[in-house]
């Protein structure tokens, strides 16, 4: 007879916390609690994770330059958006082939999963936002999660995916006799009770930093610093303007004023405030002005927030040009096509290979007949003349031995074979073609 073993989160109520959550402004909305109204009383329930919990209090996101960063507060950093959307968007964008191996070579196959890797993920998502979910969440909290849908618990063939929340899914070992050692997944949706998903059922795109369960996140971990220093110099700047571009300053004189002096200096200094700062202000009685905060050319604030997009770029993996920080030359070569090769090889091929490798195991565990693979040959070509005269050089230029044939060449350009395409066959180019029945 089997033990019987239960897998699910048992709920627990932390009164103390609960009350402070209810009384602490914004506190539930960052730790993702939903209130829930019961009958004849007022309660909130919720399955807090030890992240979700960090959050609501604050704690491991607070920075030396007094800024919270979390993955919300980080967007608002205009290089942390532009670096998340070009690379969660390049890669959403990518077709994903499926292909079927012959023996040392492969096809394009005419496969059914292909509909929901590239053109509807679920009844809710296209592809596109499914994988650029995925992706985002990867950047901004370090793993990335997507449930695969079966027809039926016991059916291997998969329906779609559903990205789901980092915060809301906890990967866990199981203890039990029967399971020792088995990775699951506990999800608590935002609507119904949590459950619990096997690993074969589970999408996961771990970071660097992989325990073995979850990732640390790229932007509270190692970009936690710099973030944090470009909110407060984002902030820095917009009380500056707000107070009207104005340092903080103090009066100094060498003498004593008398009553007639401060009541003059008090009415000065009254409408100027009144006019918001911009009235002169009337000095007399030997009175100078000193300068006591520092202006923000000697604070380097734009030195500052340059060097933060660097920064910031550096440790997400983007080149700083490409989003429209151009303030050196860039080393990702001189060319669009140099620098789109650059981008697919050092930018989104950490991504790629990973994606591609967790959607082959557990599409097809047990069979390797197919495949996917991205395609990235869209980002990768090169500019007109110079895939023309790479295609003459493959089909046999001036008598060279060819290696590819005008079919090949038309694939390539996303055209269909022509079988009534008249065909070089090395003559020159004052002599006719060959009549194709005298051969």
């Amino acid at each position: 007879m089997s033990a019987a073993f239960n897998l699910q989160a048992r709920p627990h109520r932390a009164e103390s916390l609960m009350r402070w959550l209810e009384q602490s402004p914004g506190a539930m909305e960052r730790a993702g609690v939903q209130p829930v109204q019961a009958a004849g009383e007022n309660v909130s329930t919720t399955g807090l994770t030890a992240q979700q919990l960090m959050n609501a209090l604050g704690a491991g996101a607070a920075t030396q330059a007094g800024a919270a960063v979390t993955a919300e507060t980080a967007l608002r950093v205009s290089t942390v958006y532009a670096c998340v959307d070009l690379l969660a968007g390049a890669v959403a964008s990518l077709p994903i082939g499926v292909y079927e191996r012959e023996g040392n070579d492969r096809k394009k196959a005419n496969h059914e999963y292909w509909w929901f890797l590239n053109e509807q993920a679920n009844a809710d998502m296209s592809a596109f936002v499914a994988w650029q979910y995925v992706i985002s969440a990867k950047l901004l909290y370090g793993d990335g999660f997507a449930e695969l849908l079966r027809p039926s618990v016991s059916s291997s063939r998969v329906i779609g995916f559903k990205p789901l929340h980092p915060l809301r899914v906890q990967p866990f070992v199981s203890t039990q006799a029967e399971t020792r050692g088995r990775l699951y997944y506990r999800v608590t949706p935002a609507l119904g009770e949590p459950y619990v998903l096997d690993a074969v059922d589970m999408l996961h795109l771990p970071s660097l930093g992989f325990d073995g369960l979850t990732s640390p996140s790229p932007i509270t971990y190692a970009a936690r610093e710099v973030v944090g220093t470009a909110l407060a110099a984002e902030g820095y700047t917009a009380r500056f303007f707000n107070g009207g571009a104005t340092f903080d300053y103090a009066l100094k004189t060498s003498s004593n004023l008398n009553k007639d002096q401060l009541e003059a200096l008090q009415g000065s200094l009254a409408a100027r405030a009144r006019l918001g700062g911009r009235a002169p202000m009337i000095l007399s009685g030997g009175l100078e002005p000193a300068q006591l905060s520092v202006n923000p050319k000697d604070a380097e604030i734009l030195n500052t927030r340059l060097f933060g997009v660097e920064d910031i770029c550096r440790i997400l993996g983007v080149p700083p040009h490409l989003v429209a920080h151009t303030a050196k030359a860039t080393s990702w070569g001189t060319g669009l096509e140099e620098q789109g090769a650059s981008f697919v090889r050092y930018a989104l091929q950490r991504h790629l290979t990973p994606l591609a490798q967790e959607l082959n195991r557990k599409l097809w565990p047990t069979r390797a007949r197919y495949f996917v693979e991205p395609v990235t040959a869209a980002l990768e070509r090169g500019n007109l003349k110079t895939r023309f005269e790479a295609y003459r050089i493959a089909m046999g230029r001036a008598g060279e031995q060819p290696w590819m044939d005008v079919d090949e060449v038309r694939r390539l350009e996303n055209m269909p074979p022509n079988p009534n395409l008249a065909r070089n066959q090395g003559s020159s180019a004052n002599e006719p073609p060959p009549d194709p029945a005298a051969e």
